[in-house]
């Protein structure tokens, strides 16, 4: 049998990572901070690859079976521990030294931390822009196989950071109205590396650009019903439905791919309403419904209350701003005020981050983290007690 020959690539991959300093102090004189990446450093946050004498690999490059609604091509991600730069900057550099067969690929993506969380992922090439000045920044390097099962092998990455002109690409507070699926898939491994559990609570959006790490709630959704009965607050840990590069909530000149399309509509649903790329996905397929964010069953039943496939109202609650609550202990009840005999309006699930307005006080809650009677009023209205939340980042929440 004959095998596709290999060849050694030398990826210089240019991008632009801003982390918003002012233009008129961006220089491309100014020092540089470079390091490499321990491509070896295989952990419990990385998923389906490995390190041999030849470098970094998918650890099993073969096509996922049907049904594979999430990517037609094996896929493995290596999630390099976050590193602290001696000085801001806004550009990031990755040198990448691989072995391809066609069909299979390896990039680098980043991303940066501000003080309102993590920005999305982005490609390391052509440019990588984000709204606001970061001194911490963390890198991915992600391998996808070929329909055929061939691989490819990452055998080095360098990292360069320096200053460069900057770029806002950011829009806050994004929502948009998209048709949501059943997850399922109970005992199967998501994209960010996490067993399924039957009734769990997250969502998968169709882009790495807002994948979570594992329990995380780096990227997290607000998903509601259309009348707004119902809402849950999920962390993203899979990609999908359908596509794997299609982050449809951003504007076209940072849209990965489909820029033709309006902001807010997902390429799946174009395609199946408008026979848009032939009713096809990224990967030739006929796409059979229009979703734009997959629910698990947890989110899907209890969180939202749904029966059946449904159109709902999802807030991408990374493009905002303010101060955010990590949801320790979950699912949490979200409630219209503060104290158990108000209504549930809803649940905000493990590790998700919650916008926090303000606070009140109200009854005293006994919590794994604290007794408190404080209760945090999110930017929808609802509330939530503080003493099941583990953290809050950003600015300081004030009173009410």
């Amino acid at each position: 049998m004959n095998h596709p020959r290999v060849s050694v690539l030398a990826v210089i991959v240019a991008a632009v990572l801003v982390v918003a300093l002012h233009p008129s102090s961006a220089s491309s004189a100014a020092p540089a901070d470079r390091w490499s990446v321990s491509l070896s450093a295989v952990d419990a946050d990385d998923v389906n690859v490995r390190h041999t004498r030849a470098g970094l690999r998918l650890a099993d490059a073969r096509p996922p079976g049907a049904p594979a609604r999430r990517s037609a091509v094996a896929e493995g991600m290596l999630v390099v521990a976050p590193r602290t730069l001696s000085r801001p900057a806004n550009r990031i550099r990755a040198e990448i030294t691989a072995a391809a067969r066609p069909g299979a690929t390896a990039t680098v993506q980043v991303r940066g931390w501000r003080t309102t969380g993590w920005t999305e992922w982005r490609d390391a090439t052509p440019a990588a822009v984000f709204d606001q000045p970061v001194r911490r920044v963390q890198a991915r390097v992600v391998l996808t196989g070929s329909r055929a099962g061939a691989s490819a092998e990452v055998r080095a990455v360098r990292l360069t950071a320096d200053t460069a002109a900057v770029t806002t690409a950011a829009t806050p507070g994004l929502t948009y109205r998209v048709f949501a699926t059943r997850i399922g898939l109970v005992g199967e491994v998501t994209a960010n590396g996490h067993t399924v559990r039957a009734r769990d609570h997250f969502v998968a959006l169709p882009s790495r650009r807002g994948l979570s790490p594992r329990n995380t709630g780096d990227y997290t959704v607000r998903v509601c019903t259309t009348t707004g009965s119902r809402c849950e607050y999920a962390p993203v840990w899979d990609v999908g439905p359908w596509n794997t590069r299609d982050d449809y909530w951003n504007i076209s000149g940072v849209r990965e791919n489909w820029k033709a399309l309006p902001q807010g509509r997902p390429q799946a649903q174009a395609a199946y309403q408008d026979g848009y790329n032939g009713g096809r996905d990224q990967f030739g397929r006929v796409v059979l419904n229009p979703a734009g964010i997959d629910l698990a069953d947890g989110t899907f039943w209890d969180g939202l209350q749904l029966t059946t496939n449904a159109w709902v109202d999802v807030a991408y609650l990374w493009t905002g701003t303010g101060s955010r609550g990590v949801v320790g202990d979950g699912p949490l009840t979200v409630r219209t005020g503060p104290g158990t005999s108000y209504q549930s309006r809803g649940l905000a699930a493990q590790y998700a981050s919650v916008p926090i307005q303000c606070y009140v006080t109200g009854q005293t809650i006994v919590g794994p983290y604290r007794t408190t009677n404080r209760w945090n009023r999110l930017t929808s209205g609802q509330f939530v007690s503080h003493a099941y939340i583990s953290t809050v980042w950003g600015p300081a929440v004030p009173p009410c």
